[in-house]
C-alpha cells in the first residue's frame, strides 16, 4: 500500500484545487494499470494522515471543497495568516464582504435583492466578486425581466475552507451571552 500512498500524495500535492476521490481513483487505475477501489483510496488517505501526524508535520490531507488537498494544521493558522496578510495586497473591501455574505447566505439571489438588503447599490462589489471568482452566475430568475441570479463559487468554498454552504457559521455561532450585573446566586 506504500506505493499507492505515494501516488496519492503526488496527486494531491500537484492538484491546483481540491481533487475528488473519484478523480484520484480514476488516475490511479489508469496509471497503475490495475483496479483501485475508492475504499482503498480512502484508507490510504487515512494512513497518510496518520504518518504525517506521527512524524509531526505541520500539514495533512483535508477533505475540502468536494475533494482532498494538503493544508496546514489549524494550530499554525496564526503564522500562516500573518504570512498571507503580508502577501495579500488586495483584500475585500467592507462593501464587497457584506455583499459576499448576503449572496452566500441568501443564494441564489438577484442584484436588486442584495441592494434591497444592503440599502445601497452593489454593482461595483458584485463586479469585483465576479472578477475574483468568489461568486458566479447561477442562472436567471423566473420573474419579470429575468434578472441574473448569483451564488458562491467553488473558489469561495476553497477560500473559506468549507465543503458545503451548510458549513457556513450560523447566527447562533456569533451570539454572545447576555451581560449580567452582580454575581449569580446558587
Amino acid at each position: 500500500m506504500n506505493i499507492l500512498q505515494n501516488h496519492i500524495q503526488a496527486l494531491v500535492f500537484c492538484a491546483q484545487s481540491p481533487i475528488s476521490i473519484e478523480e484520484i481513483q480514476r488516475c490511479l487505475t489508469e496509471s497503475l494499470q490495475m483496479e483501485v477501489l475508492v475504499g482503498d483510496v480512502l484508507e490510504a488517505v487515512e494512513n497518510i494522515n496518520e504518518q504525517l501526524a506521527e512524524a509531526g508535520f505541520a500539514f495533512q490531507i483535508y477533505a475540502i471543497g468536494g475533494g482532498y488537498q494538503f493544508l496546514t494544521k489549524p494550530e499554525y493558522q496564526e503564522t500562516v495568516s500573518t504570512y498571507l496578510k503580508h502577501k495579500s495586497k488586495k483584500k475585500l473591501s467592507a462593501s464587497s464582504l457584506e455583499t459576499l455574505a448576503i449572496i452566500a447566505y441568501k443564494q441564489p439571489i438577484t442584484r436588486s435583492a442584495v441592494e434591497q438588503i444592503r440599502g445601497v447599490g452593489c454593482d461595483y462589489a458584485i463586479h469585483k466578486l465576479l472578477e475574483k471568482e468568489l461568486i458566479e452566475i447561477k442562472g436567471k430568475a423566473e420573474t419579470i425581466g429575468r434578472p441574473v441570479l448569483y451564488g458562491t463559487s467553488q473558489k469561495f468554498m476553497d477560500y473559506f475552507g468549507i465543503n458545503h454552504i451548510k458549513d457556513l457559521p450560523q447566527l447562533k455561532d456569533f451570539a454572545t451571552e447576555e451581560n449580567m450585573i452582580g454575581e449569580a446566586s446558587d
